[in-house]
């Protein structure tokens, strides 16, 4: 998979994808990370943002930089191909789930557009076939914390990012959280590992985990039990 990240900040990004399971995956040739500088498209002495019509506070990231910056990478057409798929942060996005990473995952290309301020000129979506995708129901100064959500989330379903087994066993995996984990030492402090996870019978550690993962989703996440 490639992905391109169009932002403002392409420094934020740079620490991230070059380390831990996303360099490893970038590494190893399942990933390619493309940087894109949108400063590099904004004409000398002029700002990435402008005030909105119709007054109001906050600033608008202006379309031609962006749109700049999506002929590049997309053609003068502006067409999206369709194995493709362009995804824009947005607090107004619908919600961004494991299901949702896993159809992103299957793409053989994402291009994500890091807004600021205030968003991106709404005519941007006029012009390219974006998607919007919001990490939750609050507000962040700009799109570089989601994006870098959205893509590690993307990333470690790619096949040879990690261990098969480390996806496949997971929160929402399987529309329950997941169940509680412990490691060495068996006691700390007091506080002892559960005695089915050192009794070596694996069946009954699978009900065990099993019967936890679903009690706190209950206890958690009742919603999640509703999800088809």
């Amino acid at each position: 998979m490639r992905i391109d990240i169009v932002t403002l900040f392409p420094q934020f990004f740079e620490p991230i994808v070059g380390g831990s399971i996303l360099g490893r995956a970038h590494t190893k040739g399942v990933v390619d990370f493309r940087l894109h500088d949108l400063w590099q498209f904004v004409p000398a002495g002029e700002r990435a943002d402008d005030a909105p019509y119709g007054g109001g506070p906050g600033m608008v990231l202006r379309l031609g930089p962006l749109v700049a910056c999506m002929e590049m990478l997309l053609g003068p057409t502006l067409g999206v191909p369709a194995e493709s798929l362009v995804v824009v942060p947005s607090p107004s996005g619908r919600p961004f789930d494991q299901r949702a990473a896993q159809e992103l995952s299957e793409r053989q290309r994402l291009i994500v557009v890091c807004g600021h301020y205030e968003g991106i000129d709404e005519r941007f979506f006029d012009l390219v076939e974006a998607r919007e995708y919001s990490l939750g129901d609050f507000v962040l100064t700009g799109g570089e914390v989601p994006a870098m959500a959205f893509v590690d989330a993307v990333v470690r379903l790619l096949p040879g990012a990690i261990h098969p087994d480390s996806s496949t066993a997971e929160s929402f995996q399987r529309s329950t959280l997941d169940w509680p984990h412990y490691t060495r030492p068996a006691v700390f402090r007091g506080i002892a590992v559960p005695d089915v996870l050192l009794s070596g019978d694996h069946d009954r550690i699978a009900r065990w985990r099993s019967e936890v993962a679903l009690a706190r989703t209950r206890a958690r996440r009742p919603d999640l039990e509703t999800k088809p």
